[in-house]
C-alpha cells in the first residue's frame, strides 16, 4: 500500500505540472497521468480535479504508434503492464522488429533464429513451453523493480507469445540463450595463430558488461574453449549457411582477378573445422604487376596472398586451380577450401580494422 501511495502521488504531481506548463511544458511529467482514466481518481486534498484529463488511448492511432515506437525495450515492457489494450500494442512485432534490427541484426542471422525455434519446439514437447518465455518476460522488469514480490511468471496473459519478436529479443538480451555466430580473431587474449580469421562459435550475451562469451566447439585433441569479454566489433552473423566442417562450393573462381579481396576456408587438418581467412588475389610469379601487361585473369592458377605474414613465410602465398579447385593442401601447411569474394566496402573495412600491429612469421 505504501508503494501504491507513492505511485499515485507521482502521477498526481505529474498531471499538475503538465497543466501548469501547458503544451510547452516537459511532456515527461504529464505522460504518466494520461494513462489513467479520470474515473480512476477521487478528489483528495491538495490534488486538482482530473475531469479534463484524457487517456493516451484517446490519441490518434498514428500519434500513439509514434510514442510507442520511440520507447526503449525496457520501457515498452513497462507499458505492456498498464492495461490489456497497451499490452497487445506493446507486443507488436512491428515495434520489436525495429528494436531487434537496431541492436541484434548485424550479429544474429537466420541460423540463430532457427536454433531458437528448435528449442521452443523441444520445450513444447517436454511440456515446458510456457516456462521459458515467462522468465524472459519477467527479467527486464525485475531489473527495473528489484522487489522479491514482483513475479510476472504466473498468469499466462502476462507472458508474451513464445514465437513473438518480443520473446526472441529478450531471449538474446537476458543471456538465457546461446546462439550461433562467428568471431573474428578468436582467442585474441593469447593466440596470434588466429589473426585475421573468423570462426564459428556459440555466443552468450552478458548485459552487465555489454560483452559476450564465445564457446568454440572441440576439434582434434582440443576440448571446448570458452573466451570471455568478446566485444561487438569482433562478431558477425554467418554470411553463408555452410557448416564449419563442410566445404563451401566456390562460385566466384572464374571472375577472380588481381586485387580482389576474398575470404578463404582453411583448416589445420581434416579433424579441424574451417575458419574464414582474409586475403587478396595476387599476381603470378611471372607477372611484373603492370596492369597494362597483366594476363593473370586468363591463367588457370590463382595466387592467394595473406599479407599479414612476412615475405618468405610458408603462409604468405597459396596457389589454387581456377577450374578444378575443391580442397587443396597437406598436413604440413593445412588445407585451403572454398573461396568467397568480398563485394562490399564494409566487409573489407572490418578486416582492415583488425589488421595486426606486427607482421606475423
Amino acid at each position: 500500500m505504501s508503494l501504491l501511495s507513492v505511485w499515485l502521488a507521482l502521477i498526481a504531481s505529474g498531471a499538475s505540472l503538465e497543466q501548469d506548463n501547458g503544451d510547452s511544458g516537459n511532456p515527461q511529467w504529464g505522460l504518466g497521468a494520461m494513462f489513467y482514466k479520470r474515473r480512476c481518481f477521487k478528489k483528495v486534498e491538495n490534488v486538482e480535479d482530473f475531469s479534463e484529463c484524457m487517456s493516451v488511448l484517446d490519441l490518434p492511432e498514428l500519434a500513439l504508434e509514434g510514442i510507442l515506437g520511440r520507447l526503449p525495450p525496457a520501457s515498452l515492457c513497462q507499458m505492456a503492464g498498464v492495461c490489456q489494450d497497451l499490452r497487445k500494442r506493446c507486443r507488436s512485432d512491428h515495434l520489436w522488429k525495429s528494436l531487434f534490427k537496431e541492436k541484434w541484426a548485424r550479429i544474429v542471422g537466420p541460423s540463430a533464429f532457427q536454433e531458437w525455434q528448435r528449442q521452443l519446439i523441444l520445450q513444447a514437447e517436454q511440456g515446458a513451453a510456457v516456462e521459458r518465455p515467462s522468465r524472459l518476460w519477467g527479467w527486464p522488469l525485475s531489473c527495473l523493480w528489484p522487489f522479491t514480490w514482483l513475479n510476472l511468471q504466473g498468469p499466462p496473459s502476462m507472458v508474451p507469445p513464445p514465437d513473438s519478436l518480443m520473446a526472441w529479443y529478450w531471449a538474446l538480451e537476458s543471456g538465457n540463450f546461446w546462439f550461433p555466430a562467428q568471431v573474428y580473431n578468436r582467442e585474441q587474449n593469447g593466440h596470434v595463430g588466429f589473426m585475421l580469421s573468423c570462426y564459428d562459435a556459440e555466443l552468450n550475451y552478458d548485459r552487465a558488461t555489454d560483452t559476450f562469451k564465445a564457446r568454440y566447439p572441440p576439434h582434434g585433441p582440443r576440448t571446448i574453449v570458452i573466451e570471455e569479454g568478446v566485444r561487438w566489433e569482433r562478431l558477425r552473423a554467418p554470411p553463408l549457411d555452410t557448416p564449419a566442417h563442410d566445404l563451401h562450393a566456390s562460385d566466384c573462381l572464374s571472375e577472380l582477378q588481381t586485387g580482389d579481396h576474398v575470404e578463404v576456408q582453411w583448416r589445420r587438418n581434416k579433424e579441424f573445422p574451417y575458419g574464414w581467412w582474409y586475403g587478396v588475389v595476387g599476381h603470378s610469379e611471372a607477372c611484373d604487376g603492370n596492369s597494362r601487361h597483366c594476363r593473370c585473369l586468363s591463367l588457370e592458377t590463382i595466387w592467394l596472398e595473406f599479407n599479414q605474414y612476412t615475405l618468405g613465410s610458408r603462409w604468405r602465398r597459396a596457389a589454387i586451380n581456377r577450374k578444378t579447385h575443391r580442397e587443396e593442401g597437406n598436413e604440413a601447411e593445412g588445407f585451403y577450401g572454398g573461396i568467397r569474394k568480398l563485394n562490399t566496402k564494409d566487409e573489407i573495412n572490418i578486416w582492415k580494422r583488425l589488421w595486426p600491429t606486427e607482421t606475423l612469421e
